[in-house]
């Protein structure tokens, strides 16, 4: 089968809002989410600035429930019942959507390791009888898709792709293949992560991934410029509800935009290294767009990976201009993570709800402490809000993760209607 796959809703919970319509309202400002930490265990570490969700999930949700939930998937439910609701949807019998005909994809890079490590203290230093049995539930890395499975009764499968800081956008591909292929008219994707926590922070550092701008946290994330020194650690989620075409216009929903096509590859090249000559990202690219029936032409905007890493930011440059040819002049590119860090297997559909609303508004976000752009990189960075043309617009979302996983989006704002 063959379906036209659109958006009907969208939730965000990040460094720059507690919701999608704030998120969205703050990345347009050009709002810094990055800042100090304020934890004792910080205190060592060569980096001790991180992005974290401004608003804490747990107060959210139910405190009982809340208690049976790692962070990542606390962050992950309070996403995917903003975008559950937007769609239309409720949570009572009488939610006008078969649960048989019902999916969720959420992917996460890391999982529930606040909970991995916080049990083993607990073991270490109170012995086993005082190791919670909620702990296998709540530290396994498909907890937030069958958490929200469970609050919404989904029965048409259950997805959790887990491919570094590649999940979010693959977990959203994954929903694009399962509405086109008949086996539900409705899945849930995104991505949720929640590890600010002194091992990752440390064993980053160790890897010299991470920023070390202590003094200056909101000015740490500079994708594409010169002084940048690695990305800044950051967390939060970001789910979509995907419909097929009849389904939403069967029941009168509002669509935001169009998921056009979707193109994953991998690079076979270094466990957390880039290829150097990006083939496998441009490939990503060049399938997203035949996937969607377009031309490079169409192409009008770009949310990059951009992680601010010295190698990362070239080599994708690199990689869509290789994929765009001559039509990347026409192309607005913008790097978010350097407003809300870098959200690992969230990081993708928190940028996938930024390209829908970036084509849907006609404004791309701006990509902030831009001010030594990197020798030859031969493209269009918006470094305030930029406006998009009028008519019709595509734009691809990029992610990539360790391991060589590569996933671009594209979206356009075909089929949208007025909220």
């Amino acid at each position: 089968m063959s379906s036209t796959v659109v958006v009907t809703g969208f939730g965000a919970t990040t460094p720059l809002g507690g919701d999608a319509a704030t998120t969205w309202a703050n990345v347009v400002k050009g709002t810094p989410g990055v800042h100090a930490l304020a934890y004792d265990w910080a205190a060592d570490l060569p980096t001790r600035i991180a992005a974290e969700a401004v608003v804490d999930p747990a107060t959210l949700i139910d405190r009982v429930e809340a208690r049976k939930m790692d962070r990542s998937t606390q962050l992950g439910l309070v996403a995917a019942l903003e975008a559950w609701r937007l769609a239309g949807f409720g949570l009572d019998e009488e939610n006008p959507v078969d649960p048989t005909r019902l999916a969720v994809s959420i992917g996460t890079g890391i999982g529930g390791l606040h909970t991995l490590i916080g049990q083993w203290d607990t073991q270490r230093e109170k012995g086993h009888r005082r190791v919670s049995p909620f702990t296998i539930p709540k530290l396994m890395a498909n907890a937030p898709a069958a958490t929200v499975g469970l609050k919404l009764r989904a029965r048409a499968g259950i997805h959790t792709p887990v491919s570094a800081c590649a999940s979010g956008n693959e977990a959203i591909a994954q929903a694009l293949d399962i509405i086109r292929a008949g086996r539900a008219d409705v899945v849930v994707a995104g991505g949720a992560e929640g590890v600010i926590h002194p091992l990752p922070v440390a064993a980053f550092g160790q890897m010299q991934a991470l920023s070390r701008r202590n003094d200056e946290p909101e000015r740490a994330s500079r994708p594409w410029d010169k002084n940048r020194d690695g990305f800044v650690l950051g967390e939060g989620a970001a789910v979509l509800v995907l419909e097929s075409l009849e389904h939403a216009l069967g029941r009168g929903a509002t669509i935001y935009g169009t998921l056009a096509g979707a193109g994953i590859t991998s690079d076979a090249y270094d466990m957390v290294a880039p290829d150097p000559e990006g083939r496998g990202q441009s490939e990503a690219v060049r399938l997203a767009v035949r996937d969607a029936g377009l031309q490079p032409s169409d192409i009008k905007h770009v949310n990059a990976h951009a992680t601010s890493t010295p190698a990362g930011d070239v080599t994708e440059a690199q990689s869509v201009r290789a994929a765009l040819g001559d039509a990347t002049d026409g192309v607005i590119f913008t790097g978010t993570k350097s407003q809300t860090g870098h959200l690992l297997g969230a990081a993708g559909a928190m940028e996938s709800v930024f390209t829908l609303l970036a084509l849907r508004n006609r404004v791309v976000p701006p990509t902030i402490n831009l001010e030594d752009p990197e020798d030859g990189l031969g493209i269009d960075i918006a470094t305030t809000a930029r406006e998009l043309p009028a008519g019709d617009l595509a734009g691809i979302n990029n992610s990539f993760g360790f391991g060589g996983h590569n996933v671009a989006l594209a979206f356009t704002n075909a089929n949208v209607t007025e909220a």
